[in-house]
């Protein structure tokens, strides 16, 4: 799978359903290309195309079970490996970890408002 299906998925699960012009604002490719990507996880069943209920005019990308599934997959993938490495430091660069983790948890928290705030007029 590509960085950007990845990425796409996980803004999905992230944000929820999505219109394809705000997917390819988020992720940084152009409307085409992400008509060309939805339609490639659509035929691999990880995201499905449903109208908008508050505007009929309006399709949205959802995810399925499967990309559901993918993207805690592929997080849990993430979090294994971590724990691998963090397995071979010693116990003072641990608790340099733990002590960073608070500025850390913020720096995700602001990169979350800022992808949010300029996603879609990106």
């Amino acid at each position: 799978m590509s960085i950007t299906s990845a990425a796409t998925l996980a803004t999905l699960h992230r944000t929820g359903p999505r219109r394809i012009t705000d997917l390819a604002a988020i992720e940084g490719v152009t409307q085409p290309a992400m008509t060309v990507l939805v339609r490639v996880m659509e035929e691999s069943g990880l995201v499905e195309r449903r109208g908008d209920a508050s505007d009929k005019r309006v399709t949205l990308v959802w995810l399925t079970e499967a990309g559901t599934s993918y993207v805690q997959a592929r997080r849990q993938a993430g979090v294994d490996a971590f724990a691998r490495l963090i397995d071979g430091l010693t116990d003072d660069e641990i608790e340099a970890l733990e002590a960073a983790l608070p500025a850390l948890a913020h720096l995700a928290e602001l990169e979350d408002q800022d992808r949010d705030r300029e996603g879609p007029q990106r």
